[in-house]
């Protein structure tokens, strides 16, 4: 078994309308981009983020009896990672600053995919995301492969209250300090401020954006 995993760019349209979460340019943007890799809208699962909460530290076990939701309104359940066991059931997280994180498990079968946010990581959300895997399922921070998103750059987008640090290195600090090696993580070292190949709500509000938007990452054990 593997996993299979990507990150949308610009030219794949934009993967979350705000306003309307049953768009249907999203939808068929959506549908188009997992179709380029064989997965279907019903056979994947949405991770919808909220900001109504004190706690973005919140994880949802999925399964394939959830297939398809979120992936045409916003009729899901909200949390800060998804976590399966199941193969074939895909998961999905339109971001457009934050960091799109997949954590797989190949021991144990387990696939996660969590937001790191600026909320997230003022409550040391990666590290644990990273916790919660081990107690939940057993799974060695030793063992685990991750993949991450383009991110707001450290000069646009400083976490005042990590002391000014920048999302990727307050991830890569908390990934650590959950016994996470570099040589473990892919990552996506574009930063969505400066680089036109991905969608930024900060630039956007900042009127140097034409496009409001969202790019993707998605994963799936096959």
């Amino acid at each position: 078994m593997g996993i299979l995993t990507a990150i949308s760019t610009l030219s794949d349209g934009s993967m979350l309308n705000r306003e309307n979460k049953s768009d249907p340019e999203v939808i068929r943007n959506r549908e188009n981009f997992l179709a380029t890799h064989s997965i279907t809208r019903n056979q994947t699962v949405r991770l919808r983020v909220h900001f109504e909460t004190k706690d973005f530290c919140r994880y949802r076990t999925v399964s394939t009896q959830h297939a398809g939701q979120g992936m045409v309104d916003d009729n899901i359940v909200p949390a800060d990672a998804l976590i399966t066991t199941d193969k074939n059931l895909a998961l999905l997280l339109p971001v457009a600053d934050c960091i799109g994180a997949v954590i797989y498990d190949p021991d144990h079968e387990v696939l996660a995919l969590a937001h790191f946010g600026r909320h997230s990581l003022e409550q040391k959300g990666a590290e644990k995301i990273i916790k919660h895997l081990h107690d939940e399922y057993s799974s060695q921070a030793e063992n685990l492969k991750i993949w991450m998103t383009p991110a707001a750059g450290k000069n646009v987008y400083p976490i005042w209250k990590l002391g000014g640090k920048g999302m990727k290195e307050a991830a890569f600090e908390q990934l650590a300090s959950a016994g996470i090696q570099k040589s473990q993580i892919i990552d996506n070292p574009a930063e969505t401020t400066s680089d036109p190949r991905y969608f930024s709500y900060s630039e956007f509000l900042k009127g140097h954006r034409a496009n409001d938007g969202d790019h993707a990452i998605f994963a799936i054990m096959q």
